[in-house]
């Protein structure tokens, strides 16, 4: 991790190294914390945060199924992470805004605990590597189920539900593979260890439904959105693990790893081993979407040149 000069944590922006949290935080013991992964990019507008309010939505919705009321308003959610880029000089980043029970409860019962909220920001590239973004990544189906609606709720960005990607992660690794794709309790496809997953066949493209246990990924509906306006619909609907195989192309989307080919699942090479041409004209439209060069979908992009008018001239609190 390359660390920025500043975090921000509950209204003060404070130097690296200094945001620190109590041993005793209740979110430590008990994974009681949401957060959201966001992009900014170097863009044609300057530094811009890639469909910034739709995460701090859905980081206010989390926080809402957990009982975690965060205690700012969503508009200072937004100018702070702008304010942060801008003060830590960012062109580029990956944000993370985690609302957490802090110290002062322990034991099961959370709601006396305060709600703490920190943003950070720092140069990440893609989570499944450059290389894995240009030919494709290889891929194998985790012996763990992805959490059921039955104990969980898959459709919160919550903390503690992450130990079932970070056990897919580990298997996957250790057997010599790049990412995880997890079926749901029904036996399914869901998702990635931490992406979305689509399939191409035959010229359509398919992908698991909300009811199959995923989370509603942004970058999901990006792809969707993108696909539609070449022409192609997105069907979501239940996929079996055999389609995986028979699959012309399949591609994964997240916030981290942006859009990735999948060249290879469960030693089955997908089609010829090489990312697919729809597979392509999604990944080619959404960089220049990320990046500003295409007029379309710039109402994606929040400029950070508000969060730099709004630093000018303060000092910070450290």
């Amino acid at each position: 991790m390359q660390p920025s000069e500043l975090i921000w944590m509950n209204g003060e922006f404070v130097k690296w190294e200094d945001a620190q949290v109590h041993v005793l935080s209740h979110a430590l013991h008990y994974g009681t914390s949401v957060f959201e992964g966001v992009r900014c990019y170097d863009t044609e507008l300057g530094p811009a945060v890639f469909r910034h309010q739709e995460h701090v939505d859905r980081l206010f919705k989390s926080a809402g199924l957990y009982y975690m009321p965060i205690p700012f308003e969503r508009e200072e959610i937004r100018q702070a992470t702008l304010e942060l880029i801008a003060r830590n000089g960012l062109r580029q980043c990956y944000i993370r805004p985690i609302a957490f029970r802090g110290y002062g409860q322990m034991g099961l019962f959370p709601l006396d605990a305060p709600v703490d909220v920190t943003i950070a920001a720092w140069e990440w590239a893609s989570y499944l590597g450059e290389d894995g973004k240009r030919n494709g990544v290889r891929a194998k189906t985790s012996s763990w189920r992805r959490i059921s609606p039955d104990s969980l709720i898959p459709h919160a960005k919550a903390g503690g539900q992450y130990l079932n990607s970070v056990l897919a992660k580990i298997e996957v690794h250790k057997s010599g593979y790049d990412e995880a794709i997890l079926l749901d309790s029904h036996g399914h496809v869901c998702e990635g260890s931490g992406e979305n997953i689509f399939v191409v066949r035959d010229g359509k493209i398919s992908t698991p439904s909300e009811t199959s246990s995923i989370l509603d990924g942004i970058n999901r509906r990006t792809a969707v959105k993108i696909a539609a306006d070449f022409g192609i619909e997105v069907v979501e609907r239940n996929i079996s693990r055999a389609e995986l195989y028979l699959a012309d192309e399949i591609f994964l989307t997240g916030t981290a790893a942006e859009v990735v080919p999948v060249r290879e699942i469960d030693d089955h090479v997908v089609a010829t081993g090489e990312p697919g041409p729809l597979t392509r004209q999604v990944q080619s439209i959404f960089e220049d979407a990320v990046h500003g060069r295409d007029e379309r979908y710039r109402g994606w992009l929040d400029p950070v040149h508000a969060g730099e008018r709004a630093a000018a001239g303060e000092t910070t609190s450290a």
